[in-house]
């Protein structure tokens, strides 16, 4: 491949998924794209930019810009965005929306189903508290490949290893061969929807909590900036934003703030300001 192929590579990447490839992921490009060419048939790498400069082929375009965007995920990744929900959102939702019960969730960057999987397994542990409500848990991913995996809700005996407690296991997916598969009552509790972060998602609709996890290390800060903004928008008044461990709002967004005592969790600047001047926290059983 060319100076010049990748080039127009990481321009079209740039444009297509925001996806900002610095000059040494030039390895990545070439282990990533191989493959589409053996699959649509195309000799090499320059054949591939020739085909996407020439012609206006749909599946190798979205081929292209999947193999590119496709991220590893894993049961309860990182674990305290989820201990977090458990212990802080879901017990403060509890309580700000007694009125409502109602609770809205959106993960948008779903990758293959195990974050909204993780949050919908402790969704049923707390049924008890949840009876009557109307929860909704909203799963986007710019791939429509991994969309499709993630709404069939099998995995491999490794992909089940990698983070899920032995107890969820046994007690949510059921064996079927060498892989597992997850509970209907669960696959069921999440809305799986193809979403370019990039265009809009205002029909989306406002929600309680979003999870934006390890998705705006891959953009530059404007286009991080432009996506915190319009996060910003579909999060409610006292909404909870949680980004991936090295991620952060801090000189990309004014509308966003950390929260003074959670680390990685973010919301709407003026709530924060109140929560630090003294206003009731976000810990279990606040009142």
């Amino acid at each position: 491949m060319t100076e010049l192929d990748f080039d127009y590579l990481r321009a079209y990447l740039k444009q297509r998924s925001g996806l900002a490839l610095t000059p040494e992921k030039r390895y990545l490009v070439e282990s990533r794209l191989t493959p589409v060419c053996r699959r649509f048939g195309l000799s090499s790498l320059r054949d591939l930019v020739g085909t996407l400069k020439l012609s206006r082929d749909s599946a190798i375009e979205r081929a292209v810009v999947e193999a590119m965007t496709t991220n590893e995920t894993f049961f309860f990744r990182d674990r305290t965005p989820f201990d977090l929900f458990r212990d802080v959102l879901l017990p403060q939702a509890i309580l700000r929306r007694a009125a409502q019960r109602r609770l809205r969730i959106w993960c948008a960057a779903a990758s293959t189903g195990q974050e909204p999987y993780s949050l919908a397994i402790l969704l049923q542990e707390a049924a008890g508290r949840l009876a009557g409500w109307q929860v909704e848990i909203i799963a986007t991913d710019l791939s429509t490949e991994v969309i499709e995996k993630a709404r069939l809700g099998l995995y491999s005996h490794f992909e089940v290893q990698r983070g899920l407690p032995v107890q969820w296991l046994l007690k949510y997916f059921s064996q079927v061969g060498e892989q597992w598969h997850i509970a209907p009552a669960l696959r069921a509790m999440v809305d799986y929807r193809p979403i370019n972060l990039l265009q809009g998602f205002e029909t989306l609709g406002t929600f309680d909590v979003i999870y934006c996890r390890n998705v705006l290390i891959y953009f530059d800060a404007p286009t991080k900036t432009d996506i915190l903004g319009r996060l910003a928008d579909r999060l409610a008044p006292d909404g909870a934003i949680l980004l991936g461990a090295a991620e952060t709002v801090i000189g990309l967004s004014d509308r966003l703030s950390p929260h003074p005592q959670h680390r990685g969790l973010y919301g709407h600047a003026a709530q924060a300001v109140r929560l630090a001047a003294g206003a009731p926290s976000l810990r279990v059983g606040a009142r």
